[in-house]
């Protein structure tokens, strides 16, 4: 069965080539030319990933975006003419998976959706659950138990979180997470790591004396498991 691939774009030569590069790919894909469309057409649809333009008649991607994630973690390539670093850190603290700057090459958005799907598609299969005092993270359901109350966190929070706590007590660097963790290159500072280590801390500071999230000044930060 052929993979489905939204594509929400309203200019509407460069979402035919999009469309007529990824059938040609082998993927099945329908086009929606605003961001009202694009909620429509993605419960009707039902793709295994979005590729999503900002600046949208109706509705702007952010917000679709925003509303995607509320109740799905469909995987999503966010595509703007504009490149500045804090685009980016928005598209990914809102949820995206990776984010393209217009202009692009065809075979760069075709690696994105490759790499993507890949990762989402392992992601999948594993199960995915860890388990301290008082913490449950449970990447199957993207649910984050404290204290066994579940806490409203999410998904790139959750994500970061899993992948530090899969290592307890080993440093990564800011740009060791942002590879590791959102999967791509990213150019300009590493913010978007420090205003999720921040979020995740409100969180978890002071639930348990058995672990807890560390900043190695200079370095980067941990899942410190204490005795």
């Amino acid at each position: 069965m052929a993979l489905k691939i939204l594509i929400v774009e309203d200019e509407s030569n460069i979402a035919q080539l999009l469309q007529l590069y990824l059938e040609k790919e082998g993927y099945q894909t329908t086009i929606a030319p605003d961001g009202g469309k694009a909620l429509t057409l993605f419960d009707e649809f039902q793709p295994h990933l979005v590729l999503l333009d900002i600046m949208l008649p109706v509705m702007d991607g952010w917000a679709v975006c925003k509303r995607i994630r509320e109740r799905n973690k469909t995987p999503i390539i966010m595509m703007t003419a504009k490149g500045e670093t804090m685009d980016k850190v928005n598209g990914l603290e809102m949820g995206a998976d990776d984010y393209i700057v217009k202009p692009f090459e065809m075979k760069e958005v075709l690696a994105r959706i490759h790499a993507v799907l890949r990762r989402f598609d392992t992601g999948e299969v594993e199960e995915k659950k860890l388990s301290f005092d008082k913490l449950v993270i449970n990447m199957d359901s993207y649910e984050l138990l404290v204290d066994g109350k579940r806490v409203d966190t999410p998904p790139k929070e959750m994500e970061l979180l899993f992948h530090l706590a899969s290592s307890p007590n080993r440093v990564f660097t800011r740009n060791q997470l942002l590879d590791e963790v959102w999967g791509f290159d990213y150019f300009g500072d590493s913010r978007t790591v420090d205003v999720h280590i921040k979020r995740l801390r409100e969180k978890l500071e002071n639930v348990s004396p058995k672990w807890s999230l560390k900043t190695v000044w200079g370095v980067g930060y941990k899942f410190e498991l204490l005795g």
